[in-house]
């Protein structure tokens, strides 16, 4: 396709987007619970078939070399669909927000003002490696009452085609339109460019990958942008703690999958308790083949764990998201240390500490400078799905609008309304 008609596809979408969205903020909640459920349907009745069509996309990628961590994210198997399902349902019996009047107050003057929340109107989604993104995006923009152009990546076109037919069977069924969710059918990279450069038709982009297709987006959009760069998390064991506890958990943040933004990158351990905690991690880290680059300190009480692979860690390593079977250890003195070591490095997306203690905890929670901020649990509960938002769209690390999993309110804007009986301004 020539760079003409991409222009022209380009803004065929948006145009198609731009009409679907007023239809879709007119629309009842039960319309869009319909929508939603028959999505969920319509996933597990074509369980067999989603896959083959993703085995048109795993195939290629293995044999292109595709690193093992975006194979993963690749794969649809039927928990990945299963998830996806549920979260349309769990979208479709939550209370619908558009509409939703907040904070109304009484004046001097007699007007009463409030703010109601709106749906953005339209949403593009660029992404990569994980087709779920798809239904994500596609179920959150229904039940926002928006509509959504989607990218995904040329390594899973064959899968988001398939899963696109699906969604727009779904508003079919709904009667809703089609247009409301539109995949963008070709790879070629120019659309990219089109799309996040149409602020006539797009009201916000939310790119969703690597680092480098973020960088590019946030530098080159003239729409606004949602976005987080990446998912430098950290675990920190305080002391006191709960030994076997912080064993546990740091394990689970670490190594129940590694491929995810969420997954635990690096940990830092107390001083007092780095003696105990480290060698036990250790074992279990050296079970599973996960690589420790340490500070000295950390290495030193490592050396005796059996089968230990382990690497001094340098100054790029504190900054690091691996997303593979390594992890960034470092002592520190104590929880003020943690912190401030958190606040230098991290990405600012999710930060747990392990603790007995309360004022440690309280201290973490006000300090650490994330969008999602921990205490005596997983990094990798910080999904949308696991905050019981149905779903999420991504997960923003800035500081204004939306912050940490983005669900429904994310996708949506307020407004001020003012409701008066003839008041005028004198």
């Amino acid at each position: 396709m020539n760079a003409l008609n991409i222009v022209e596809y380009t803004h065929t979408l948006g145009a198609q987007a731009k009409a679907a969205s007023a239809q879709m903020a007119r629309a009842s909640a039960a319309t869009k619970s319909r929508a939603l459920l028959a999505l969920a349907r319509l996933l597990r009745e074509n369980t067999a078939a989603l896959q083959d069509d993703n085995a048109l996309d795993l195939v290629p990628a293995q044999a292109n070399g595709l690193s093992a961590p975006m194979v993963d994210r690749l794969r649809l198997t039927p928990k990945v669909l299963e998830t996806c399902a549920l979260g349309c349902e769990q979208l479709a019996v939550m209370p619908d927000v558009i509409g939703e009047i907040v904070g109304m107050k009484q004046q001097p003057s007699g007007i009463r003002v409030g703010q109601m929340r709106v749906p953005i109107g339209v949403f593009g989604m660029i992404y990569e490696s994980r087709p779920n993104v798809t239904i994500e995006a596609a179920s959150l923009s229904i039940k926002s009452g928006n509509a959504c152009i989607l990218r995904g990546g040329s390594e899973a076109i064959a899968s988001n085609q398939a899963l696109a037919r699906l969604v727009q069977q779904a508003l079919t069924e709904a009667g809703l339109p089609e247009h409301a969710v539109q995949l963008v059918q070709i790879t070629d990279r120019e659309v990219v460019g089109q799309l996040i450069a149409m602020p006539e038709y797009v009201d916000v982009i939310i790119p969703r990958g690597g680092k480098g297709l973020i960088e590019r987006i946030s530098r080159e959009a003239k729409v606004p942008v949602i976005k987080h760069l990446d998912g430098n998390c950290h675990t920190y064991v305080d002391d006191p703690c709960d030994l076997a506890m912080a064993v546990k958990v740091a394990d689970n943040a670490k190594t129940s999958k590694y491929s995810p933004c969420n997954a635990s990158e690096s940990l830092l351990v107390a001083r007092a308790v780095a003696a105990q905690f480290l060698p036990a991690i250790g074992a279990v880290f050296a079970a599973k083949g996960v690589e420790m680059r340490g500070c000295a300190e950390s290495l030193a009480l490592l050396q005796g764990v059996a089968g230990a692979q382990l690497v001094a860690a340098t100054e790029q390593d504190w900054s690091e998201e691996y997303l593979a079977p390594i992890i960034s250890i470092k002592v520190v003195a104590g929880v003020d240390e943690a912190i401030a070591h958190i606040n230098r490095y991290s990405s600012a997306h999710t930060e747990a500490i392990l603790t007995t203690d309360h004022r440690h905890a309280q201290q973490f929670l006000r300090e650490v400078d994330s969008a999602s901020v921990m205490v005596n649990t997983s990094t990798r509960f910080a999904d949308g799905f696991e905050y019981g938002l149905g779903a999420e769209i991504g997960i923003s690390t800035d500081k204004f609008h939306a912050r940490g999993p983005v669900g429904i309110e994310g996708l949506t804007s307020l407004k001020y309304v003012v409701l008066g009986d003839g008041e005028v301004r004198v």
